[in-house]
């Protein structure tokens, strides 16, 4: 539990400091082709360590062909389902701090365990406690205040309805939670090996983005080649603890410590690209963290 624990805090640390890379570094790359090229570099960072941990020798007698042969459907169908829940969150996630702020859209798209817990109920028969309800409502209000600006009361409520932001923030998160479950399952009930399942994610990822790249492929140099293996080490590193993290605790734990990045994203976002509302926004990321860990007692 102590190792899941530290390794959620270290995913929200890592992915906190992503986000604030994708906006300064990143803003100008069309996103399928972006989440292609960096998912590559990301492969390629953690490859050794899968091929040091699986046994992926052929011994000549066949070995690779009854692996496959073995190969369990639903953990092909939890697999695939996760990694096309991932793409579809990421991109649209990238494409509201295109249109918004950093430290507008991140709190809103963090509030993914109020998605997850009502998703664990109904699939997984988890029981939902009188806090973890108020936690949801509490996730709920970081969301009203994310879109605060000083003026009419009401006029952050027509925001929320109206703000194309706000809108692809939080059909990003429903994504998320999706792939949060698929996690869960694929890692403790299936028991996919940890050191497997990043780069089959990723590259499963990847597969799904594939031909919106090659329609729109991004413009790339010798020179952003740097950026692009940084990116991929922060992927690599991300996904990792938060694989250690949905392999040790249960979803409606790991989620909510995960997603505490927002947190890192609105402090990043506030002092180093200097966005307006600093305050208000970090009220709300605070609110989101407030609420996420309601839900997670």
């Amino acid at each position: 539990m102590d190792a899941g624990l530290l390794s959620a805090i270290g995913a929200a640390v890592v992915w906190g400091t992503y986000i604030l890379v994708l906006k300064r570094f990143f803003s100008g790359y069309p996103p399928a082709g972006l989440t292609v090229l960096i998912n590559a570099s990301a492969i390629a960072w953690f490859l050794p360590v899968t091929v040091a941990t699986t046994d992926l020798a052929v011994d000549g007698t066949g070995g690779v062909l009854r692996a496959v042969a073995g190969v369990d459907p639903a953990a092909v169908a939890v697999v695939a389902g996760t990694a096309t829940a991932t793409a579809a969150a990421f991109v649209l996630f990238l494409r509201a701090i295109e249109d918004g702020d950093v430290s507008y859209v991140t709190p809103i798209n963090k509030v993914v365990p109020m998605f997850v817990l009502p998703m664990e109920v109904l699939l997984l028969g988890e029981v939902l406690a009188p806090v973890q309800v108020a936690g949801v409502v509490v996730a709920t209000a970081a969301v009203y205040v994310a879109n605060y600006e000083p003026g009419d009361l009401l006029a952050p409520i027509a925001s929320a309805v109206h703000s194309r932001p706000a809108q692809l923030a939080l059909v990003s998160a429903a994504c998320y939670a999706v792939a949060d479950l698929g996690k869960r399952v694929g890692l403790q009930e299936l028991a996919i090996p940890g050191t497997l399942w990043v780069p089959l994610l990723l590259a499963g990822a990847g597969l799904v983005l594939l031909p919106s790249a090659i329609r729109n492929p991004p413009s790339v140099t010798r020179r952003d080649a740097p950026k692009f293996l940084a990116g991929g080490a922060l992927v690599a590193l991300g996904e990792h603890l938060t694989t250690v993290a949905f392999a040790a605790l249960p979803a409606s734990v790991a989620s909510p410590v995960i997603n505490t990045q927002a947190i890192i994203a609105v402090v990043l976002g506030g002092i180093v690209l200097g966005e307006r509302y600093f305050r208000i926004r970090l009220v709300a990321a605070l609110l989101a963290v407030v609420g996420v860990g309601m839900i997670a007692l």
